[in-house]
């Protein structure tokens, strides 16, 4: 499979809170195969500004993804490296009007009424119009805790529509964006800025990770417009399935053998780990130990499972 004009990079981006599962490991490997089947670079970055980082993790999440024969360009970008850039995105969009601080919590969000047709928990508006005498005292009334800030989603704007190579036409639905938070109130930058401004900063323009993330897309692709981030035109985007555990559930650590070393522990090694997961999307036979290089070759997106792969411990035994 080729595209043309000649691409960028696609990525991988784990958060480090912990070992990465076999969900997560095949995400990474269709990122990869995505993105090194097209001639694309491929590029890891560690996300680590929205959640609780586990010290360690990011370098046992890369020696994994090694051990099951992926490799990446370059060294791994850092996400809360890149602060300066993020807040130099939030300045731009303040200048534009686009920015405003919000105090709500997320249970006063959840008790709010909501606009027709917005979906659960979406943010209701309530601090987008006031004055900066009420916000002066909004801004009293919670102190110490500081006010988070929103983007001020332009009226009447509709969810983007994007083609996805696995699930389609996306997007372009009734309703509207809500304002998504920028910075929080403990002074984290959000995912949906973060992630935006790293891409195209990377020269990211395929974008490959779970469906679960899929409903992000429209609010990432409007805030790639409203910073006129270059390489806009260009992303394309693949939505994976999940991979389930034995009671139908997103897969945890729960589950049992489920990590690498876990899984070592049982005799099972990298390799076996790399061909059960190429045999769940298709791509090796049962029991087949398949090398990288010969899974690009085999690599054909329009025949991608569109399910997710419901694992089993029984997935181990040839």
């Amino acid at each position: 499979m080729n595209d043309s004009p000649a691409p960028g990079a696609g990525r991988y981006a784990p958060s480090p809170s912990g070992a990465l599962h076999l969900g997560n490991l095949r995400t990474a490997m269709l990122a990869w195969l995505f993105a090194r089947s097209t001639g694309r670079r491929f590029l890891m970055r560690i996300e680590d500004v929205d959640r609780e980082r586990d010290a360690g993790a990011a370098a046992g999440q890369l020696a994994d993804l090694a051990a099951i024969g992926l490799d990446w360009d370059g060294e791994p970008v850092v996400q809360s490296d890149r602060r300066p850039a993020h807040d130099a995105a939030i300045e731009r969009l303040a200048r534009a009007g686009l920015v405003y601080e919000c105090t709500c919590t997320r249970r006063e969000i959840l008790e709010a009424p909501s606009a027709p047709h917005a979906p659960p928990g979406a943010y209701p508006g309530t601090c987008r119009d006031r004055t900066p005498a009420e916000q002066r005292a909004a801004r009293e009334r919670i102190a110490p805790r500081r006010p988070a800030l929103r983007l001020r989603v332009p009226e009447g704007t509709r969810p983007p529509a994007y083609e996805d190579a696995l699930l389609g036409h996306c997007g372009g639905t009734a309703g509207a964006i809500d304002d998504l938070v920028l910075r929080r109130g403990d002074g984290a930058i959000a995912y949906n800025l973060a992630v935006v401004v790293d891409d195209a900063a990377m020269g990211v323009d395929q974008i490959v990770r779970g469906d679960d993330l899929a409903s992000s897309t429209p609010r990432q692709i409007l805030l790639q417009r409203l910073l006129g981030l270059p390489s806009v035109p260009r992303v394309t985007y693949a939505h994976v399935p999940l991979v389930l555990g034995p009671g139908g559930a997103r897969l945890a650590k729960r589950d049992g053998a489920v990590t690498l070393a876990d899984l070592a522990r049982e005799g099972i090694d990298a390799d076996r780990v790399r061909g059960v997961l190429a045999e769940s999307l298709g791509l090796a036979a049962r029991g087949e130990r398949v090398d990288p290089a010969a899974l690009i070759t085999r690599f054909d997106p329009g025949r991608l499972p569109r399910s997710p792969w419901l694992w089993s411990p029984d997935a181990f035994r040839a």
